[in-house]
């Protein structure tokens, strides 16, 4: 990771990308039912994003991804660039139905069902977490970043942690994949880990062995210390997570149900799980480690990790989704809470959830979102429009909508290590390309 805003290599690539356009394999816009245009505007069209399917086609021409598509809307209509099959040597075309990893898209998700919750009076930000989950009271914080656990490098919390601080990433709860030292080892040993890699990963990308229920992932992080003060720096953590918990306590329903009934199944996203049911799997994209000169596969459609009992809802990694679902989820916050003519969540709550929540702008200084504001669980800024709201995911996938133009922009496909390749900072810079292309 980097400083500029997440993973190294998420800054400018725009000569590429133009020494680039118009080069590798034909990318093809693929049909989606019921794709539609303004009246009197011509339809969406590949022609008219260059950059972005020379992008797609540029990754597309290395022979290690199975498949590679973006989808791009605005209002009512859709537009699905690239191709590929499912699986390597599969026979399954990608379309907007097949299904991803979304590994760190789930978290936006996730910020805004916290949001209805505030805007409901159920829940409030600036509430300390401790009202809720009373094993968060009196926490210990480290002095030295990532040192011993140990008594002499413990000192007790200055503040509460707040639901604000959750949804920023500034509650200073780790995260096993982030930090290196004693800590992360001691939550993998406890099984408090996040993200399912596959059936046999690599050391490299092994998380460990998770707890199975959110209840015990809660209780047992809380045991932890803290790696910042709250409230003080943007850190990368585990918050999403426990706002899952937060969530089944303040609603009095299961994490899983209340996501379903309060956003899947209003904005019919009927191929969005923890757990890839087995009538689904056929659709379930493979993924891929990619660091060698060939492709191993790290988790099968069929035999995949995301399809058992023995691990809880991760709300910070856990769900998979399709393009098509995906874009339901950002055309419905585009629309500030509203789809296909029902109402999902107030407007007031999107309203918040894409705007600047941090507890001070400082607290972003020396970290991956400097010179970003940051919303419920989303950055602020990409590709140019400083209002545009999302997130991305540690499989090579990226979601983000403009809230001013309404603009979608989405990108799907399925590696690992996310550092390998500069997928997420690319598809920033074609689409700002393309957009100034299409602005003359």
């Amino acid at each position: 990771m980097d400083g500029r805003g997440g993973p190294k290599g998420w800054h400018t690539r725009r000569a590429m990308l133009r020494r680039t356009a118009g080069a590798g394999l034909a990318l093809t816009a693929l049909p989606l039912a019921g794709c539609t245009s303004a009246a009197g505007s011509a339809p969406m069209s590949a022609d008219d994003w260059p950059y972005l399917s020379a992008m797609v086609a540029r990754y597309r021409s290395r022979g290690m991804i199975a498949n590679m598509l973006a989808m791009i809307g605005k209002g009512e209509e859709s537009l699905l660039i690239g191709g590929g099959t499912d699986r390597l040597g599969g026979q399954r075309q990608s379309d907007a139905d097949s299904i991803y990893r979304l590994y760190s898209m789930t978290k936006p998700i996730v910020g805004m069902a916290a949001m209805l919750l505030v805007e409901e009076g159920r829940l409030s930000l600036d509430q300390p977490l401790a009202e809720i989950l009373p094993a968060f009271a009196n926490m210990q914080v480290q002095k030295e970043y990532d040192g011993p656990i140990t008594a002499d490098n413990l000192e007790p919390a200055a503040r509460p942690i707040t639901i604000r601080h959750l949804l920023t990433h500034t509650s200073g709860l780790g995260y096993s994949f982030v930090e290196q030292g004693p800590l992360s080892q001691a939550m993998k040993a406890a099984g408090v880990v996040t993200g399912l890699v596959g059936p046999y990963p690599p050391a490299e990308l092994a998380r460990g062995t998770p707890v199975t229920s959110l209840t015990e992932f809660a209780d047992r992080l809380a045991t932890f210390p803290l790696t910042h003060q709250p409230g003080t720096q943007w850190s990368y953590s585990t918050g999403l997570d426990v706002i899952g918990r937060v969530i089944e306590v303040v609603s009095g329903q299961d994490f899983e149900s209340f996501l379903a009934d309060k956003i899947f199944a209003p904005c019919g996203m009927n191929s969005t799980f923890f757990r890839v049911p087995e009538d689904a799997r056929s659709r379930l994209t493979e993924s891929y480690d990619v660091r060698g000169e060939s492709p191993v596969l790290l988790d099968p459609a069929q035999g995949t990790v995301f399809a058992g009992d023995d691990y809880f809802p991760m709300g910070g990694t856990g769900l998979v989704s399709s393009p098509h679902d995906y874009d339901r989820f950002l055309h419905m916050v585009a629309n500030l809470g509203e789809l296909d003519g029902t109402r999902i969540l107030p407007a007031a709550a999107v309203q918040l959830g894409t705007s600047d929540l941090r507890p001070d702008p400082s607290v972003s200084l020396g970290s991956w979102v400097e010179g970003f504001a940051f919303g419920a669980a989303g950055r602020l800024g990409w590709a140019g429009m400083d209002s545009a709201y999302g997130w991305a995911g540690s499989a090579g996938t990226v979601g983000f909508v403009d809230m001013v133009s309404g603009r979608r922009c989405a990108i799907y496909t399925q590696y690992m290590p996310a550092s390998t390749w500069p997928i997420a900072a690319d598809f920033e810079e074609a689409i700002a390309a393309d957009l100034s292309l299409q602005a003359g």
